[in-house]
């Protein structure tokens, strides 16, 4: 097969001169695919997406990569390059997960190589972009909404809340409870998001500073049929108590903390559920079924409003604002964009 040389983000490790310290420095390189790790699908990555664990990658982080020099992005779309591991040459196909942009080489250089086990094929019903607007936070949002359904949260049972709603996976939450009937109360730090949020289909937007106090009884007021937790911590706690009776929250996230107090008490009294939400090892034949659900009955009709495209010179930028908590929706990678 041939070499290709190719843009790339790489993140190296470096000892500051005055501390001693490890420092970490991200810029956009050139490599080749020999630098690859071993696997049976080589990938031109069109496009990619921004999520809070790359900018810890970014950051030099290991708890999430812990060898450098590397290149992270959770989210790869493109085509395959040759015939191998079951996929033909031009391919259209999607991974998410596992390992890539952890210890192997991600989503955020124009060619990735991964096992055939990783990969799936791109649903009839999106395009490449699309399936990377949607990439690991919208598709969390949607196994955060299974697992309520799954749990007998309905529309008719109350509104559904959704903390850290201007996030990737708030946004695509707040958007697809809507779609699906649910009223939704949008949870925000972000005074100015309000016109953001309802045009998501939000019914409601609640500052965060509601739910963020630590509140010393077992209990509060029965307010949620159901939730969508993205950011642990008192929140998470919080939500908990405010549950209707049977109520469930979903949680898929630690962006406050990932520590969170609580009772048995709202769990005996009034039956909640505390689901937790994995979207990093599903086995392969559910992360199809997903994307195909994604493609379909639950696609949303504009994706674009909650998409900023972004080329390699914003990336490091854009990697910030995300590990700040400052981003709205989602980062959009155009790999063929300087």
């Amino acid at each position: 097969m041939r070499t290709e040389s190719f843009k790339a983000l790489l993140v190296e490790e470096r000892q500051d001169e005055n501390t001693g310290k490890a420092r970490y420095e991200a810029s956009v390189v050139k490599r080749s695919t020999e630098d690859l790790p071993d696997g049976d699908v080589l990938i031109r990555v069109r496009y990619s997406s921004l999520n809070y664990k790359d900018a810890m990658s970014a950051r030099g982080n290991k708890g999430v990569t812990r060898h450098f020099p590397h290149t992270p992005g959770i989210d790869a779309a493109g085509e395959v390059v040759s015939d191998g591991g079951g996929f033909s040459a031009g391919e259209e196909v999607v991974v998410i997960g596992y390992d890539l942009g952890m210890e192997t080489d991600g989503g955020f250089g124009q060619y990735a190589r991964v096992p055939s086990d990783w990969v799936v094929r791109r649903p009839d019903g999106l395009s490449l972009r699309e399936a990377m607007i949607i990439g690991t936070a919208g598709f969390t949002a949607a196994l955060c909404v299974e697992k309520l359904l799954l749990n007998g949260v309905t529309p008719e049972q109350g509104p559904v809340l959704v903390s850290g709603a201007t996030g990737g996976v708030g946004s695509y939450a707040v958007a697809l409870l809507s779609r699906l009937g649910f009223r939704v109360t949008a949870l925000t730090g972000k005074a100015d998001a309000a016109d953001y949020l309802s045009g998501l289909g939000a019914d409601a937007v609640l500052d965060r500073s509601e739910l963020s106090e630590e509140a010393s009884r077992p209990m509060l007021k029965e307010q949620w049929a159901g939730a969508v937790d993205t950011v642990g911590g008192e929140i998470l706690s919080n939500t908990l108590k405010s549950l209707q009776y049977g109520g469930s929250v979903a949680c898929c996230g630690l962006v406050a903390s990932p520590v969170f107090s609580a009772s048995v008490l709202p769990f005996i009294l009034r039956g909640v559920n505390l689901l937790g939400v994995d979207s990093v090892n599903l086995p392969l034949e559910k992360k199809a079924a997903v994307w195909e659900r994604l493609a379909g009955e639950w696609k949303i009709d504009d994706l674009e409003q909650m998409a900023t495209e972004i080329g390699f010179s914003e990336l490091p930028g854009s990697l910030d604002t995300v590990f700040r908590g400052g981003a709205r929706g989602r980062y959009l990678l155009n790999l063929d964009r300087d």
